[in-house]
């Protein structure tokens, strides 16, 4: 619904991204154009390193544009294209990041409904960005879709909201259990050609098998994440955290949970295991800034 443009702030003269809705949509639909504040509302309101940051949001001439921080690095859906499955390590690091900035928007209570490969971001030194706040809804407000459109993308679509429920927190960590199965295998584990068999594939179908090579607690974590019972998936995203081995440090204003959107007392059983630095991991083999750029607006939305 938007082209994204690098640009020069020529008031604080720094490099930014904007976002900008298609001419061809501003008199056509006021649902994108709603997004776009919703958007700029949602991302405004949460602050961590591991989510774009939103420095504006306007309308000229009728056409909706945000202006957010840029990241110079790659989508992890075009990283998983071209090097196909990621390194463990780089997998529980992107994991773990992920389900930090996934924390901090359901502490604020939002649902993202569209966790992606294509919408998490890896900059050059490795930290990642979770981004598109687009189609977010507000756990107590309402989502702004048309009469029979399906929010999401069916390949990351949880079995509640193939089934029709609503989204909630619990949606994205089940999301997320898919992305990382995607980055353990380089397939998508749930693909079956069309979007309605897709979608109905994770209600009725369990995910192919990880390999061998993938560490039991690893392993252990999409499992949970991918649970078909949004009640059996980790009850917040700071469990997420805590199984993939971050620092106490980091897991600040995580501690309530809302994954599910109503009060759960499921708790995980916890392994303890060794904390990692999240915050410089290997880096990503990623092609020239430049060519990064070119990625992004040329990433299609699915």
């Amino acid at each position: 619904m938007a082209h994204v443009w690098s640009a020069i702030d020529d008031v604080l003269q720094r490099q930014v991204a904007v976002k900008v809705m298609r001419a061809d949509m501003d008199d056509e639909d006021e649902v994108f154009a709603q997004r776009f504040r919703d958007e700029a509302q949602h991302s405004a309101s949460l602050m961590h390193p591991n989510i774009t940051t939103v420095f504006d949001f306007g309308e000229d001439d009728h056409r909706s544009y945000l202006v957010m921080e840029l990241v110079e690095g790659l989508p992890l859906s075009a990283v998983i294209r071209d090097q196909g499955a990621l390194d463990v390590e780089n997998v529980r690091s992107i994991l773990a990041q992920a389900a930090l900035a996934l924390g901090t928007a359901h502490e604020a209570g939002v649902v993202h409904r569209d966790v992606k490969p294509a919408n998490i971001l890896l900059r050059n030194d490795g930290v990642v960005k979770l981004t598109d706040f687009g189609i977010a809804r507000a756990m107590d407000g309402i989502g702004h879709t048309r009469v029979g459109e399906m929010v999401g993308t069916p390949n990351y679509i949880s079995p509640e909201q193939a089934l029709g429920a609503k989204a909630t927190g619990a949606s994205d960590l089940y999301a997320l259990g898919v992305v990382a199965h995607e980055m353990l295998t380089g397939v998508r584990p749930f693909d079956r050609g069309t979007p309605i068999a897709t979608a109905m594939s994770h209600v009725n179908e369990p995910p192919p098998p990880l390999g061998d090579d993938v560490p039991t607690d690893l392993r252990a974590v999409v499992a949970t994440l991918l649970e078909k019972d949004p009640e059996k998936r980790p009850a917040n995203a700071r469990t997420v955290a805590v199984m993939l081995g971050v620092a106490t440090n980091e897991l600040s204003g995580l501690d309530l949970g809302l994954a599910s959107g109503v009060a759960s007392d499921y708790v995980l059983p916890v392994t303890p295991v060794t904390p990692v630095n999240l915050r410089r991991p290997a880096p990503i083999d990623t092609p020239t800034v430049a060519a990064s750029a070119a990625e992004l607006l040329d990433q299609p939305r699915d």
